[in-house]
């Protein structure tokens, strides 16, 4: 039986040698991460009608064979392109043990290109979620919403996560925490379900940058690709003007943005941002959730590490304000301490970052 908490990686690679993870290839590299396994497409993609979940008593195959409008082989690469929804095979599955649970996610590379991203299990009635004792295929739902994109078999565009048990800190855990660690760097920190973490619109360096706003009918992305692309070939740049502290996001438009507060996850602990809080207003903030143990720590060399905020208008246009609450930090206690934290012995591509966009573009 493993401990309460969310599983290290030490815990995930006892999983594969089980077979309770099942891999159809061998386990890439830097595939695992303190706390989070990545998932792989597999060899077939499918372009279909409409999202769907299976339901009780039908497997992702069923629902496929109605709503599949036609099959794409991976092997050689294929483009998924903007406005359509695909349902790809994954090279993991599962055969989980009683107790334990997982989650999943979009990598943080996958939100910070606006690809939407959720894992389906047969016979599964919500997204994302997988109960204890499956025993299955993994699916991943793929909808580009701003570039049109080059993936492969292998390509990892989904991390799952599995934990024993209910992890979660209550608010009263969550202040001692933050009095102890400083979670998030604050003078004033609200703790509702979650810490609040604000948006950072006074501007990075001397020009002061705000952020990102993605362009339209741009080139595709090869997500295996790193550092290949120009930022202003994708990006349009935005910058504090006249010391107006503020951004009208417009309705439809993709923003990357970041957090006011540097923010860090101590080595006992996971964290997820809350995906969209009504309350803050009409737009939903970074589809990529996952936060490992030693995010913006210092053991893990880190400081000042600000959180990077995927965010989209809905409907109409919003204005957000300088320090404005965009989210929350969710934390959850470790089933044990990872052998080793984000960043450390694998590198990372964000750890230590402030305003990034996705590790596909060149460094300004």
């Amino acid at each position: 039986m493993h401990p309460v908490g969310i599983l290290p990686s030490q815990s995930l690679e006892k999983l594969i040698a089980e077979r309770a993870i099942v891999l159809a290839q061998p386990v890439g590299p830097k595939q695992i991460q303190p706390a989070s396994m990545d998932v792989r497409l597999g060899v077939k993609v499918y372009r279909v009608r409409a999202s769907f979940l299976p339901g009780p008593g039908q497997t992702v195959a069923d629902r496929l064979r109605d709503v599949a409008l036609h099959e794409i082989d991976l092997t050689h690469g294929a483009v998924l392109e903007t406005g359509a929804v695909y349902v790809a095979e994954l090279l993991e599955s599962l055969a989980l043990p009683e107790g334990v649970l997982a989650a999943a996610n979009p990598k943080s590379s996958t939100g910070r290109l606006d690809v939407f991203t959720r894992v389906i299990t047969d016979r599964a009635t919500r997204f994302d979620q997988i109960d204890p004792l499956y025993h299955g295929p993994l699916f991943l739902e793929i909808s580009p919403r701003t570039f049109p994109v080059l993936v492969r078999t292998g390509t990892a565009l989904a991390q799952i996560r599995l934990r024993n048990g209910e992890a979660r800190l209550g608010d009263a855990e969550l202040a001692q925490v933050q009095e102890r660690e400083k979670l998030v760097d604050a003078a004033y920190v609200s703790i509702q379900n979650g810490v609040a973490v604000g948006v950072d619109l006074s501007g990075f360096g001397a020009n002061g940058l705000v952020g990102y706003r993605a362009k339209r009918f741009t080139g595709l992305v090869d997500m295996d690709r790193i550092a290949g692309y120009d930022v202003l070939d994708f990006w349009e740049t935005l910058h504090n003007r006249h010391g107006r502290s503020e951004l009208i996001l417009d309705p439809g438009q993709f923003y990357i943005l970041a957090s006011k507060e540097a923010v860090c996850v101590p080595p006992d602990f996971a964290a997820e941002m809350t995906p969209f809080d009504p309350l803050v207003g009409e737009f939903r903030v970074h589809y990529a959730g996952f936060f490992d143990p030693g995010f913006g720590h210092a053991s893990a060399g880190a400081s000042n590490t600000r959180a990077v905020l995927e965010v989209r208008s809905r409907d109409v246009p919003f204005i957000l304000e300088d320090g404005q609450i965009v989210g929350r930090l969710v934390y959850e206690r470790m089933a044990e301490r990872p052998r080793s934290l984000y960043g450390v012995a694998q590198g990372s591509n964000y750890q230590g970052q402030s305003l990034k966009l996705s590790k596909h573009f060149k460094t300004v």
